[in-house]
């Protein structure tokens, strides 16, 4: 079945080239129809990203920090809800996704918060975990951004990114390995996991179709930050 054109042009409009102002303003106009038109794409990233994370995660979940940045309307906070995650802050860009979040009752605390244009609202070393789903991407937070996502984890915590390995996200894609890669050889962090998912989404294009499957491939990367604790014995 295809998507509907409606979504398919809302999700062109946000993923486009256009002025950062212009691309929060479609990100405010497209809350109330974000949680319906995601479901019609059967994004899976949410779910992905939080069951990655809380199998890496060795410790209780309910009392771990986590920083859900670029949380939209709180679809990863519903997922990690889900797996006993408690302490739940988010930051996004848009006031429009801010509110529909609110509404969830699953934060603790929302604030705005453009990542690439800001720091994050937060001191060093604050979080044991911060997840970054479905933003990594062309025309949306910068690759820059990336050691700040680092500065606000504590040393031994848990980073989990993802973005989509479709044609026009290629180039964004590989650069972004470059950066993990980089500072995983500065000795900032370690992976510990990084699976490729065939049906990430459906496809918004033939163009942009994995082997005419009608859906995109995506990514989701696990790093823990160093150093890292050692195992207690025994």
């Amino acid at each position: 079945m295809r998507l509907r054109a409606g979504v398919r042009e809302r999700v062109a409009a946000v993923h486009g080239s256009g002025a950062l102002p212009e691309r929060l303003r479609l990100y405010d106009g497209w809350a109330a129809r974000y949680e319906q038109d995601v479901a019609a794409l059967e994004y899976r990233a949410p779910h992905l990203a939080a069951a990655s994370l809380a199998f890496a995660f060795p410790g209780p979940p309910a009392g771990a920090r986590l920083l859900d940045v670029a949380c939209g309307t709180g679809l990863v906070a519903r997922e990690l809800h889900r797996r006993g995650f408690r302490l739940l802050h988010g930051v996004d860009g848009s006031a429009g996704m801010l509110e529909r979040a609110r509404s969830t009752g699953l934060y603790r605390q929302l604030q705005r918060c453009v990542l690439g244009r800001e720091p994050l609202p937060a001191p060093a070393e604050h979080y044991d975990a911060v997840t970054v789903v479905g933003a990594l991407g062309e025309g949306q937070v910068p690759i820059a951004a990336v050691p700040e996502l680092l500065r606000v984890t504590r040393p031994g915590g848990f980073l989990c990114l993802t973005t989509r390995s479709n044609p026009s996200n290629l180039r964004y894609k590989a650069e972004l390995e470059a950066a993990l890669e980089r500072l995983e050889r500065q000795g900032a962090w370690q992976k510990v996991l990084a699976q490729e998912v065939e049906r990430w989404e459906r496809a918004t294009s033939e163009e942009e179709s994995t082997q005419g499957t009608g859906y995109i491939s995506g990514v989701v990367y696990i790093y823990q930050k160093c150093p890292v604790p050692p195992l207690e014995q025994g």
